[in-house]
């Protein structure tokens, strides 16, 4: 059963998801206010494509077709509950932990071992961010080493030598 016109608008109106939203919209100019597909696909910044796929859902699962289906993929082994817990206890710190705690954490709270690359996606995915980034320029001079550079006249030494002849090399300095 196709909603109405006016009952589709009120839907529109109340929907949170963007997404879902973007796509109403498309839906309601090509079916309820007859606009082309091509057209409304042009003005909301996508492809014809995507406009065809969402219209061939729409017209085959009705709004429900229009959400975002969960994606597929392993499930998480640490239960929603273990999760909250850890986040609580993380949030709590004010001073900050490192990935080696965080990962010790995990383990005594849920008993799983990850990788240390794959505790810090978890932190990521959880809305944690690293207070202290990580250095980007580990091996750069020190500012003595920078100024006497700076200081040292003689920096670039050109020296001309001529290979055809036995003449003696002339340094510049």
């Amino acid at each position: 059963m196709t909603p109405t016109r006016e009952s589709f608008e009120k839907l529109y109106r109340y929907e949170q998801d963007v997404k879902t939203k973007e796509r109403m919209l498309l839906v309601l100019n090509v079916v309820y206010h007859g606009k082309v597909s091509a057209q409304v696909a042009r003005d909301l910044h996508r492809c014809k494509a995507w406009a065809c796929e969402w219209l061939k859902r729409y017209y085959k699962e009705g709004i429900e077709g229009l959400k975002t289906r969960p994606k597929c993929g392993r499930p998480t082994k640490i239960s929603k509950e273990v999760v909250y817990q850890i986040k609580q206890e993380l949030q709590e710190s004010n001073k900050g932990w490192t990935t080696k705690q965080a990962e010790e954490l995990i383990i005594k709270k849920s008993g799983i071992k990850y990788h240390y690359i794959h505790i810090y996606r978890i932190l990521r995915k959880w809305g944690f961010k690293q207070k202290i980034p990580r250095k980007v320029h580990v091996n750069t001079a020190s500012v003595e080493e920078k100024e006497a550079f700076k200081k040292s006249p003689n920096r670039y030494l050109w020296r001309c030598s001529n290979s055809n002849s036995n003449s003696k090399k002339m340094d510049l300095r």
